[in-house]
C-alpha cells in the first residue's frame, strides 16, 4: 500500500513540475488579445458608414484607382 501512495505521489509531481501546456494557453490567449483587437478595430473603421460591405468597397474603389473619402 506504501508503494501505491509513493507511486501517486510520484505521478503528482511531475504532473505538476511538467510547463507543456503553458505554452499552448499562451498561444490561446495571445489569439484572443490579437482577435478582440481586430473587432474592436474594425468596428471603429465601420462605424461611420455602420456596413463593413461598405468598407470593404470604399478599401476596393481606393486600390483600384477610385475616389477616396
Amino acid at each position: 500500500m506504501s508503494n501505491y501512495f509513493q507511486a501517486i505521489g510520484q505521478f503528482t509531481r511531475g504532473f505538476l513540475r511538467e510547463d507543456d501546456g503553458a505554452q499552448v494557453i499562451e498561444y490561446a490567449l495571445i489569439i484572443a488579445v490579437v482577435s478582440i483587437a481586430l473587432v474592436v478595430a474594425l468596428k471603429g473603421l465601420t462605424a461611420n458608414n455602420g456596413s463593413f460591405s461598405t468598407f470593404i468597397a470604399t478599401v476596393g474603389r481606393c486600390l483600384t484607382g477610385g475616389a477616396c473619402p
